[in-house]
């Protein structure tokens, strides 16, 4: 049978893969669930054909094997497959012809094979690992810039005082915001007497003792 087999639809998976074996007129072959070492296994004696694949991180690991052993490998973006995924309102139902729509994993597989199959569809390059490894530095990196925005504008919004931290705190703070404590200063007329009906008591910090209105 794998001699006639000229395309396999995976749906990747952590541990379990699906494979969808397409025959040249379309036909569905056999739609089985396989493991990590038997996928590879069954890359690497199957004749070369068409390897179908969901683009994803994952994918470009599977295109190499895959091309390795002399395989076409069709990578399809993740949104041009999803108008080919039977409704799960349909998956277990008989047709009326007898032929059984299969949920999840195996609707997943055959609408891979759907769509790699269009002659007009646009697929995904297989990246090397030097590539895939210079992109996750990269987003790494800026992940990393995302954080210290944050953690710098949340130290700048917090209401610190020196006498509230330690000194070595104190220090940064003080790089964050450069006037520091040294810089800060009343503001004008806050030593000025303020006149209003009724007494209470002193505010802390109003100057001369005397209230706010």
């Amino acid at each position: 049978m794998t001699t006639h087999i000229s395309m396999l639809a995976i749906d990747l998976a952590k541990g379990s893969f699906q494979v969808c074996a397409v025959g040249p007129e379309g036909t569905v072959l056999y739609n089985r669930s396989l493991s990590r070492t038997r996928l590879a296994t069954l890359l690497a004696d199957q004749p070369a054909c068409i390897v179908a694949m969901e683009a994803c991180a994952t994918s470009h690991h599977w295109g190499r094997v895959a091309q390795r052993h002399g395989h076409e490998v069709r990578l399809v973006p993740a949104a041009y497959v999803k108008p080919f995924v039977k409704r799960q309102s349909e998956a277990g139902m008989q047709t009326a012809w007898g032929a059984v729509c299969p949920p999840n994993d195996k609707a997943d597989a055959e609408a891979i094979a759907e769509a790699a199959l269009r002659p007009t569809m646009r697929f995904v390059a297989v990246k090397s690992a030097e590539t895939q490894g210079r992109a996750v530095a990269f987003r790494t990196h800026q992940c990393l810039v995302r954080q210290r925005t944050q953690l710098t504008n949340a130290l700048r919004g917090h209401p610190l005082t020196d006498s509230a931290l330690p000194k070595a705190m104190s220090r940064e703070v003080g790089r964050i915001r450069p006037c520091g404590a040294e810089g800060t200063r009343e503001p004008e007329g806050a030593g000025e007497r303020v006149e209003r009906r009724g007494h209470g008591p002193a505010i802390p910090g109003s100057g001369d003792g005397n209230n706010f209105p």
